[in-house]
């Protein structure tokens, strides 16, 4: 199952054909130890933690140092985020993190940002900006349980529906 696959580009341009290019790169490099391997004419770095695969795929051309740093950056801010939980189902109950850090780091395949920390506190940032109205259950959640500085909640019931 996917979580997430962007392409920028049209090398594979029907789903067909990125179907098979997925499919060979996990069948090339699931079982191995390595970091970084070279398939097709392109540069795969890749990483895997517990039932994940994270995959960040360039030219052959690119930077092999700098296809790493986005992939230490994504996995080092999903860490974070997910509290060092780096996992499917975790993962599957924060989608909307693993979006916004995705955003944060890459836009159109171009790299805006490295580092985790900065990530991490941007991602921050735009899930405060969004109305409680459009908030998940388990944003809501979060916030109530760590607000920022400045915002109490108080639960205030009735005493008629809190019975005698």
């Amino acid at each position: 199952m996917e979580a997430l696959i962007l392409y920028y580009d049209d090398t594979y341009p029907s789903v067909k054909e990125q179907k098979a290019f997925e499919k060979n790169i996990f069948n090339k490099t699931h079982r191995t130890d390595s970091e970084i391997a070279l398939l097709e004419g392109l540069t795969v770095v890749y990483k895997s933690s517990i039932d994940l695969y994270f995959y960040v795929i360039g030219s052959s051309y690119e930077n092999e140092l700098m296809l790493m740093a986005v992939l230490n950056c994504l996995f080092d801010s999903l860490s974070q985020m997910l509290r060092k939980n780096v996992e499917k189902r975790a993962l599957l109950e924060n989608m909307e993190g693993l979006f916004l850090a995705v955003d944060e780091i890459v836009d159109g395949g171009v790299i805006l940002e490295s580092d985790p920390q900065q990530v991490v506190h941007r991602v921050a940032l735009r899930g405060e900006d969004v109305p409680l109205t459009e908030q998940t259950v388990s944003q809501i959640y979060l916030f109530s349980l760590h607000p920022p500085s400045g915002y109490e909640f108080f639960w205030n019931f009735p005493n008629n529906l809190l019975g005698p």
